[in-house]
């Protein structure tokens, strides 16, 4: 051992244990402060970190416990304790061996120390081979593994997210590509800061003045509180970096966010509308296909179309209605889904209404079954394929599927499907669900492309053949609309980053983070209770993200409540104060490699504090979170202030009634 090692002596191991050591400070060592060589250190901390030489390397320890034995002689003459003159005891725990000098730190225990060996606070050079984030920067690449421009440019390799609580003065790291690299949960009640922790990271990250900031990063954020602009809009300002915030309030509104409604998949379809599987889903996939093949065009696409509103027009004159209502509806099929050759016009000479029956009820048999009518034996329908359609010719795309089922003989099919029916005309009226229906006639639908909509969402601008960056983070505000919606916009858009990220070549190279702000709303542990269960592709990310460059950052006050597949594919966590059984529990069962010791911390830590876990620091830690600036917009509500005023002052809040804006004051 060292000269300097022994300057920094704090007691000796009085017994060893496989699983426990018991050190005993050395004599006159006041309130476990210890003055060193270099500082005043109190070396007493629980979830500090001492080091013991054995044989060539230090045996890392946690302490875990600290207690006080009194001498026989420690009385005063006032009869007051001698603190000084009593013996002091650590307990602490092996967790992993460190070299004397360079090498990385590794977990387990392979050399135990002996009785009487000196035990030393650690430094926090060697704190940082302990967390393996000695090197904080490198140099940084060029373009294609060339050299970087400037020469000297260099690029972040750990991130800074606060001051540690256990060791004065230490900056607790995490790892950038073991942090980023996986799933991540910040968890914590209400109140106790995971905004913050969330948008200091985020602000961490881009804030230092280097050359090459992280300008390839992606940031989804599906802020449902509408917190994040506010705190994360000043990145935006730094050169070469973007904030975009695109605002979802349910309506069409020019300026708002919209999700066009054919890029909705088949089963997103299926669940939104609640589809049965043996009945509703053929006639919803059969309508879905028709709504998309009377939007487009070609002479194989006529002869089906011809075919299917032959059959269609044959079914109605075959049922038992009176001839002018088989007219209307025969008029009305006609009005909305045409063809060349079969369209009113067409048509009319045959139907027309004289003296209540139709002018030629036979010639139209002939016109459309005859010798040189228009079925095709053995079509096969036509499929779904996310093709622009009128989302108001739906409905009579389901009727037209439901005719043409009629017309292969099942009678009953459009009692099967009434509820459907019904869930979608709701679908149609309801007003927060604007967001989602398109017409081909508005040019801005009519133009919005998967394409060109996902380039927007990735912050990707069309430059010269290709892409380049134009935004890092991209914030969906969705606060002003209900969690059906939120599950419905998530899991689309989430989804469709997942395939394109699966399509890609070479894959992996464009790495995506999606930050689920209040993730136990959507992401649930239990089936959800609206219409699409966005926990299914979420869970399916957990699970198989990693591999094409797609991480997931979840925050949530109720882990419990949070998907289990979801949690548990998590390999960083930060948490923040807990208090719930439950959330516990749900902690414990995720994390089994964390003791009970460091657990227990959870119920009782202040606001703005957390321990941190997982694969990007190599031991647990608990932290002082660095303050976020400016902070996301959920502050604390200050009762007192707002309570407690002067007559007449005016409240500065503004309420939306029934579509108007109207200030509170005018209600008092």
């Amino acid at each position: 051992m060292t000269r300097d090692d022994l300057k920094r002596s704090i007691g000796k191991v009085t017994s060893v244990a496989a699983d426990r050591f018991i050190v005993e400070m050395n004599a006159g060592t006041d309130n476990f402060t210890v003055v060193g060589f270099d500082d005043v250190h109190y070396v007493a901390r629980l979830g500090s970190f001492l080091i013991v030489p054995a044989q060539g390397e230090y045996v890392v320890v946690e302490v875990v416990g600290l207690r006080e034995r009194d001498s026989g002689s420690s009385q005063k003459s006032g009869g007051e304790l001698d603190r000084a003159a009593s013996a002091k005891f650590l307990d602490v725990v092996p967790v992993g061996m460190l070299p004397l000098t360079g090498g990385k730190f590794r977990f387990g225990v392979s050399v135990f120390p002996s009785l009487y060996a000196d035990v030393l606070y650690a430094l926090d050079a060697e704190l940082d081979r302990i967390f393996e984030t000695e090197r904080s920067e490198e140099p940084s690449n060029g373009p294609n593994g060339g050299p970087p421009n400037p020469a000297d440019a260099t690029r972040s390799r750990v991130l800074s997210i606060g001051r540690s609580v256990v060791f004065d003065g230490y900056g607790v790291k995490v790892r950038l590509d073991d942090f980023f690299g996986g799933h991540s949960a910040v968890l914590g009640n209400t109140g106790s800061g995971k905004s913050c922790t969330v948008a200091s990271v985020l602000q961490a990250l881009f804030e230092k003045p280097k050359e090459h900031h992280a300008r390839g990063s992606t940031f989804v954020v599906f802020d449902v509180n509408g917190e994040y602009y506010r705190a994360l809009s000043g990145i935006g300002e730094i050169q070469g970096l973007g904030v975009e915030r695109l605002v979802l309030d349910g309506t069409s509104d020019e300026g708002m966010f919209r999700l066009p409604h054919w890029f909705l998949d088949l089963s997103e379809w299926e669940l939104l509308l609640q589809a049965s599987e043996r009945t509703q889903v053929p006639i919803l996939r059969m309508a879905l296909g028709l709504a998309t093949l009377f939007s487009g065009s070609g002479v194989e696409l006529r002869g089906i179309k011809n075919h299917i509103l032959a059959k269609c027009i044959t079914q109605i004159m075959r049922d038992d209605s009176s001839s002018p209502s088989k007219h209307d509806r025969i008029i009305g099929i006609l009005q909305r889904f045409n063809s060349g050759e079969i369209n009113v016009d067409s048509i009319q000479p045959f139907i027309h209404i004289n003296y209540g029956q139709m002018a030629d009820a036979e010639g139209l048999d002939t016109f459309l079954v005859g010798k040189n009518g228009f079925v095709i034996d053995d079509l096969k329908m036509p499929v779904y394929e996310n093709m622009p359609f009128n989302f108001d010719a739906l409905s009579d795309a389901v009727d037209l599927a439901i005719l043409y089922e009629e017309a292969h003989g099942n009678r009953q099919i459009r009692d099967y499907c009434s509820q459907m029916v019904t869930r979608l005309k709701s679908l149609e009226e309801r007003r927060e669900y604007e967001f989602l229906r398109h017409n081909l006639q508005d040019r801005s639908s009519s133009d919005e492309s998967e394409l060109s909509f996902l380039t927007r969402l990735l912050g990707l601008q069309a430059q010269g053949g290709g892409y380049i960056k134009s935004k890092q983070i991209v914030i969906i505000d969705m606060n002003s609309v209900e969690d059906e919606v939120v599950e419905l916009v998530s899991s689309v858009v989430a989804r469709m980053i997942f395939r394109q990220l699966r399509r890609a070549e070479p894959r992996n190279r464009f790495p995506v983070h999606l930050l689920l702000e209040e993730a136990h709303r959507y992401v649930g542990s239990s089936p959800s209770r609206y219409a699409v269960d966005a926990s299914k592709i979420f869970e399916r990310i957990a699970k198989e993200g990693r591999k094409y460059g797609m991480f997931l950052l979840v925050a949530s006050q109720r882990p419990s409540e949070l998907s289990k597949t979801v949690l548990s594919q998590c390999s960083n966590f930060v948490v923040h104060r807990i208090q719930n059984p439950d959330d516990l529990s749900q902690i414990r069962q995720m994390t089994p490699f964390i003791s009970d010791a460091v657990l227990k911390r959870l119920p009782s830590l202040p606001k703005q504090h957390a321990l941190v876990f997982g694969t990007s620091v190599n031991l647990p830690t608990t932290f002082k979170v660095r303050e976020a600036s400016p902070l996301p917009a959920s502050d604390d509500t200050r009762i007192v202030d707002l309570w407690f005023h002067e007559e007449g002052r005016r409240a500065g809040l503004v309420l939306k009634l029934a579509g108007h804006d109207t200030d509170l004051q005018d209600l008092i």
